[in-house]
């Protein structure tokens, strides 16, 4: 399964680029990053077998092992692609929500988007982890 992040804004070099590609070398899963404007532009048309996951402040609040299930039942259940939606600074409308299949949130904070990327990142990074067994991840 393509995890497949879809964010808002150009990251260029920066820290949080840095984080960023840190994070999605080691990446055990395929992986892609398409980067939109902040405003305007279509969004890559919806293949079969996706889901839409939407980093969003009225999201659920997922540990790291509950994320990393999610993503092993839609991997499991045969989904192509997962994407991760990041708005730009002004988020995501109503209309918009109502078209993903999950609302995520990094905690009852708001995050900048950049910072988001890096963190869907690391988040991402640590399913793998996790999925693959490894003993880095502790909970508790």
């Amino acid at each position: 399964m393509l995890l497949h992040i879809i964010a808002r804004g150009k990251i260029g070099r920066s820290p949080e680029a840095d984080l960023v590609d840190r994070y999605v070398k080691r990446l055990t899963m395929p992986h892609k990053i398409t980067e939109m404007p902040d405003r305007g532009g279509k969004l890559p048309p919806v293949g079969p077998g996706t889901v839409t996951v939407m980093l969003d402040e009225k999201g659920k609040q997922l540990g790291s092992m509950d994320f990393a299930r999610r993503i092993e039942g839609w991997r499991d259940a045969g989904m192509r692609e997962c994407r991760f939606l990041i708005g730009a600074a002004d988020g995501f409308d109503d209309a918009e929500r109502a078209n993903a299949d999950l609302l995520i949130a990094f905690g009852a904070m708001t995050w900048p988007h950049m910072l988001a990327r890096a963190m869907l990142a690391e988040q991402l990074w640590r399913a793998c982890s996790i999925l693959s067994n490894h003993p880095y991840h502790r909970e508790g």
